[in-house]
């Protein structure tokens, strides 16, 4: 890698149950070409495929998502398969052991939607910058509403193009993410994340030592086919569980947000997929073969039955297959709980 470059490090996890049907656990939601024409995944890769500024990039992934990135990814990527799912700190450990300390990385989830690509290669030069001071950087949402389903995190005092995190706080109620708003000072938790590989690992060491340990047994005695990188399982099966803001980000002195104002989503429901998909006038989006009559913020996706909706508002229908799935867009986030997207 040449030097000064940001490693791109991508994670792919998940289930596909909260888009369910149209994702499903063996082709979930990164794979899928949600908003436009590429893939999730693709567009994630696209957005850091700029030579003059990114290395070639590096996925992590379970075994089960392999064929999937084989098939959408290009040549020059690094895939890391992950010998269990032990959510993210270990994953971001797995990638920064295999990289020389000084590399700058930046973790970017493969399921998130990002409008504005401009906007994004500014936050990460802000974060990289950062970085490269030894800063842990968390990259802060602008947010524009107020969501009960992500974590927020308060800036602090202004530092060089970002700012100390002064807290991070757990998903709210609907009456504290209002106050949050109209506070000013709170920015989404969007799960972007830049440092150095050898800072994170030594953080890690400092505050998670039992996972930093296994972590770098696990590389040392991985195998190597070609662009696959599989590290040893042994060492890696008696990891905890752990994300990179519980392990890392609320633990250390060093942590910094920088603002991204980018028309982000992590598309976590299927009214947030609505929200990002062209529409017309009066709200509604269909896809497939639709007819809506007096209909407003009405969303209809099939792969082959007609489906007409006459005269509802703030409602989804999917059809997949044989799978009908119907709910307001209130009821989105419970879509996961079905026991047609749980029992796959």
């Amino acid at each position: 890698m040449a030097e000064g470059l940001i490693q791109p490090v991508i994670l792919c996890g998940g289930s596909g149950t909260r888009l369910w049907p149209r994702s499903r656990k063996d082709h979930p939601k990164p794979f899928l070409p949600l908003v436009g024409e590429r893939t999730l995944f693709e567009a994630t890769l696209d957005r850091c495929a700029d030579p003059q500024h990114f290395a070639s990039p590096i996925v992590v992934a379970g075994e089960a998502h392999v064929h999937h990135i084989l098939a959408q990814s290009g040549d020059d990527t690094t895939l890391i398969v992950e010998p269990a799912a032990k959510n993210t700190a270990p994953a971001i450990a797995l990638a920064a052991a295999h990289l020389p300390p000084d590399t700058v990385m930046l973790v970017c989830p493969s399921d998130h939607h990002i409008a504005d690509d401009a906007a994004f290669i500014a936050a990460a030069q802000s974060a990289v910058r950062l970085a490269r001071q030894d800063w842990m950087v968390a990259f802060g949402i602008t947010p524009d509403s107020p969501e009960t389903g992500y974590g927020y995190i308060l800036r602090g005092e202004a530092i060089d193009g970002g700012h100390r995190i002064a807290r991070f706080v757990e998903k709210p109620d609907r009456a504290r993410a209002e106050e949050f708003l109209a506070d000013g000072g709170y920015s989404w938790n969007g799960g972007i994340f830049a440092f150095r590989a050898g800072a994170f690992l030594s953080e890690l060491a400092t505050y998670r030592p039992e996972m930093a340990e296994a972590v770098q047994r696990s590389v040392v005695d991985a195998s190597r086919e070609g662009p696959i990188l599989r590290p040893a399982a042994s060492p890696f099966a008696d990891i905890v569980a752990e994300s990179v803001d519980y392990a890392v980000m609320e633990n250390t002195e060093n942590a910094a947000v920088v603002p991204a104002d980018m028309g982000w989503s992590d598309i976590g429901s299927w009214k947030a997929l609505r929200d990002v998909r062209p529409h017309d006038a009066n709200g509604n989006a269909v896809i497939g073969a639709g007819e809506l009559i007096d209909c407003c913020n009405v969303m209809v996706e099939t792969d082959a039955p007609r489906v007409s909706v006459i005269g509802l508002q703030d409602v989804i229908v999917v059809v997949d297959g044989d799978e009908v799935m119907v709910t307001t867009a209130a009821g989105s986030q419970k879509v996961g709980t079905l026991k047609g997207a749980v029992n796959q």
